[in-house]
C-alpha cells in the first residue's frame, strides 16, 4: 500500500491513466458528461471504464484527505 501513498505516483497515474486518451477530450471527462446526461446507451463495459479511469483520482483525493487529517490532529 505504500506505493499508493506516494504523491508522485498518484499524480502520474492521474495524468496518464486518468486522462488518457487526451484528444479530443480526456476520456474520463467524456464518460462523466455521458453519465450526467442520463447515461443513455451505457453498457457495463462503460461503467467499468469510468471506474478504471477514475480510480487514480479517488486515490489522490483519499491521500489529500489523509494529509489534511494528519495536520489537523497535531
Amino acid at each position: 500500500m505504500k506505493i499508493l501513498d506516494n504523491w508522485r505516483i498518484l499524480i502520474l497515474l492521474c495524468l496518464t491513466l486518468g486522462l488518457a486518451p487526451f484528444f479530443p477530450e480526456p476520456h474520463l471527462w467524456g464518460k462523466i458528461k455521458w453519465i450526467a446526461g442520463g447515461a443513455v446507451g451505457m453498457t457495463p463495459k462503460d461503467y467499468f471504464d469510468v471506474a478504471l479511469h477514475g480510480t487514480p483520482f479517488v486515490l489522490l483525493i483519499r491521500r489529500v484527505f489523509i494529509e489534511f487529517r494528519k495536520k489537523n490532529e497535531k
